[in-house]
């Protein structure tokens, strides 16, 4: 009963903590503001000849999600494929966790890591946005013209396939990495690494996408910011701060947690925190990551797996293990992690 109490007097504060924050004006969305009514190129980190978004044919729509859709898109100049993602600002007034233009930024800056999925070019449109939305620093619709990834995503792969052995988990856990290893060089936290987010291409290589709720560090911890991302892989600490985290939480090894998650996961064939007669609503969620027991792994799963998984899964961030310590793990030192091979298999075959 004190146990019920606790957990939901902690849900109804930390409730109060996810309502979604106002947009900031920044100075780049005040730029924007000034910009021509045509469609413009803001950003062309790689643009690859890609001036004009009249240049791009829609060919499919690959996926929904965050106030936004991703499309399949032909070059007519180059004759490439890309992915489009288009952000749409709806005329409600309908906000995002953080200003859009911040993933702009970010991706102007993650432009030479073979682990990141490439952005070639970003082009904004403002001219449907109302003077309601122009105040709250929303400046339009943003198109990011991003590298075509042909397996689609690690959830797609799930679904087809439900579970995965050990040797196609482990080149994802050493991708995976390198590509936080680099992020969090730059002092950028993903924040919502999932398998939605991991995408392979048709060489097998797995490269990590969307970066709508990352965050960039820059020297003071904000408190607020921890409840950006998708509630199921979410770190104890950014769930509840007060519990698990204390003064000079280290942000990057919330992407720790989550890849952890995300192995397990691929392990098991089913999301791993709650039970499959559980719904995965929020005050579910949290029981279980904070308060929940000790993780069974299932028999089968080696022993390095299983410690590689725990180091990922330590409740308390200071005994997590970090990206450098995993990447020296002998569960990513196996030597079917040095080749794609066998992810590109799985790809190929489905």
């Amino acid at each position: 009963m004190i146990m019920t109490l606790v957990i939901r007097e902690r849900r109804h504060r930390q409730a109060l903590r996810l309502s979604l924050p106002k947009p900031q004006i920044t100075s780049s969305s005040h730029n924007f503001l000034n910009q021509t009514q045509r469609p413009s190129l803001i950003t062309s980190p790689s643009s690859h000849g890609i001036r004009s978004l009249l240049d791009l044919e829609k060919v499919a729509v690959l996926g929904h999600g965050n106030g936004g859709i991703v499309y399949k898109v032909h070059h007519k100049k180059n004759n490439s494929f890309y992915a489009l993602k288009v952000l749409n600002f709806d005329r409600n007034g309908i906000g995002f966790r953080q200003p859009p233009t911040l993933e702009a930024e970010i991706l102007k800056r993650v432009v030479d890591s073979p682990y990141i999925v490439r952005c070639h070019a970003v082009f904004y449109d403002h001219a449907n946005v109302t003077p309601t939305l122009q105040t709250k620093g929303v400046s339009g619709d943003l198109s990011f013209v991003m590298e075509y990834m042909e397996g689609g995503s690690l959830h797609d792969i799930l679904q087809q396939h439900r579970r995965l052995p050990e040797e196609v988990i482990c080149v994802l856990a050493k991708s995976v990495l390198e590509g936080l290893n680099y992020l969090h060089g730059m002092n950028i936290v993903h924040r919502d690494i999932k398998p939605s987010n991991l995408l392979v291409n048709e060489k097998g290589e797995v490269k990590i996408a969307d970066f709508g709720v990352s965050h960039v560090v820059e020297g003071r911890f904000e408190a607020n910011d921890m409840n950006a991302g998708t509630c199921a892989y979410m770190s104890p600490e950014r769930f509840d701060l007060e519990r698990w985290g204390g003064e000079n939480v280290d942000e990057f090894v919330g992407d720790v947690w989550s890849l952890g998650v995300v192995m397990l996961e691929c392990l098991l064939g089913h999301f791993p925190l709650i039970g499959p007669q559980q719904r995965p609503d929020w005050a579910t969620l949290m029981c279980a990551i904070c308060f929940g027991e000790r993780l069974e792994m299932p028999e089968k799963a080696s022993e390095e797996f299983q410690s590689f998984v725990r180091r990922c899964l330590e409740k308390d961030w200071r005994k997590r293990g970090t990206v450098l310590e995993l990447l020296k793990h002998p569960f990513v030192k196996r030597n079917s992690c040095c080749s794609n091979k066998v992810m590109r298999d799985y790809v190929l075959c489905r």
